[in-house]
């Protein structure tokens, strides 16, 4: 079981640095809004970080 955890960590931890070196600080909020939300089981702050991660994603083909 503690492997588990330990992979997940690491996976996470990737997961939050490629978001970060690719979209930058906004990124970084908005998956961290996005965490929030889903934890806390807000749906407004869950959509808030989803719509602000998809903005990010998809600026360029605006």
């Amino acid at each position: 079981m503690p492997a588990i955890a330990l992979l997940a960590a690491v996976f996470i931890s990737g997961f939050q640095q490629f978001v970060s070196w690719r979209y930058g600080t906004s990124g970084v909020v908005g998956l961290l809004l996005l965490t929030i939300g889903i934890k806390a089981r807000n749906a407004t702050v869950s959509s808030i970080g989803a719509v602000v991660l998809a903005l990010l994603v998809t600026g360029p083909a605006l």
